[in-house]
Order: C-alpha cells, then sequence, then structure tokens
C-alpha cells in the first residue's frame, strides 16, 4: 500500500510534460505547484471519507467529516462499528450514508483489507470497490488518486471537474462529454495531474480525501 505522505513518482515528469502541451494549464501549474498530490496512505479512511462527501459541498463535507472524526477517533471499521446508528446520523450524515459506511465497514473486516490493492489495475479496483453498496465509480476514482496515487485518471462525472474545465477551454460555456475527453486525451498518460489542476484552479485549497 502507498504509504502516508507519498508523493507520486511520477508527479514531477507529469508537470512539465503538460506545461508544454496545454498552454491553457500551464499558468494555473505555475501558480499552484506545491503542495503537491500526496496520499494519507490508508484506503480504507479514503473510501469513508468520499462516501461521507458524496452529492454535497466541499466545505460541507470537510465540516461533516471533522465531526465524523471527533466521534470515531482512528478511522478503523473497528471504531465506526462501536458507535450507533444514531451517533453517526448526529455528526450529520443521512440515513443511507450510513447505512453505507457501515455495510463498507462490515465487508472490509471480512477480507477486503487483506487485497493487494496495489497489485491491481485502475479497472480491477473499479469491479471490485463498486460491488459494495453505496460505492460507484467517482468514488472508487478518488481513492485512485488519493490513495493508490495512479497518474491516469479521468473522473468525468465530477461535477467540480467539469465546471473548472468549462470555464477554463470554454468560457464558462457547456463542454459535451465528447469535448472533454478530447481535451483531456492532450494530458494522457497523466491525466491525474490536469484533474488535479483543474481542481486547484475553482479551489485554491488542495482537494483531499
Amino acid at each position: 500500500m502507498v504509504k502516508a505522505g507519498a508523493v507520486p513518482d511520477w508527479w514531477l515528469a507529469a508537470r512539465s510534460e503538460i506545461m508544454e502541451k496545454d498552454e491553457s494549464l500551464r499558468g494555473i501549474i505555475s501558480d499552484y505547484q506545491e503542495p503537491p498530490l500526496s496520499s494519507k496512505g490508508d484506503l480504507f479512511a479514503t473510501l469513508i471519507k468520499s462516501i461521507v462527501g458524496q452529492q454535497i459541498s466541499v466545505i460541507a463535507a470537510s465540516a461533516v467529516w471533522g465531526r465524523f472524526c471527533d466521534c470515531v477517533g482512528e478511522v478503523t471499521p473497528e471504531s465506526i462499528l462501536e458507535k450507533s446508528h444514531a451517533q453517526l446520523r448526529e455528526v450529520g450524515l443521512s440515513n443511507r450514508k450510513v447505512e453505507y459506511i457501515l455495510g463498507i465497514c462490515e465487508e472490509w473486516r471480512k477480507g477486503l483489507h487483506e487485497k493487494e490493492w496495489d497489485s491491481l489495475s485502475n479497472q480491477e479496483v473499479i469491479e471490485e470497490l463498486v460491488k459494495l453498496r453505496g460505492v460507484g465509480r467517482w468514488t472508487v476514482e478518488m481513492l485512485l488518486i488519493f490513495a493508490l496515487l495512479r497518474k491516469d485518471v479521468f473522473p468525468i462525472d465530477d461535477i467540480g471537474l467539469i465546471r473548472g474545465m468549462e470555464k477554463l477551454y470554454n468560457n464558462g460555456n457547456i463542454l459535451e462529454k465528447s469535448q472533454l475527453y478530447e481535451i483531456s486525451d492532450n494530458w494522457k498518460p497523466y491525466r491525474t495531474l490536469g484533474v488535479w489542476y483543474i481542481w486547484r484552479s475553482i479551489d485554491p485549497e488542495p482537494v483531499e480525501y
């Protein structure tokens, strides 16, 4: 598993390459060179944080996550399962999110924690984790980026990414998915870095999961 605090070994090469290839993104990369993407080294905690952040604003997600951590302490299946449904609801989670989180904790203890995630391809990680109730492709893509530091992830359904690309490449006007993919093709094989800097362009605070 990627260690806590690890920075991608491909980051500097990716930054140089995309600055050469994408004039529109070059200025943003220059403005926000630090900090780079890094991993918390805890895929389970990143997964739970992604569930907490589903379909709410970054600010709201940060507030709920803070209360969640205060409630459970260290984010482990055991510490979460020690809390009642009502206690987890009190931090600001919906009934459904509490159900998702408790279900993930049970499955994690049954054997998911033993998976060699680093040895799996992006698609294999996606296929494994979307079996969990409440976990969709976007959620797994956040894990691929923020826990596993995979270099070529493009979460096409991320609304912040879409709006940021529309602002940078189309004066804020709507871009079709085919157009978004076409722009991202210029970032390959380092689309994760392109995504990271689009996020930075709309929110100076680095995204974290």
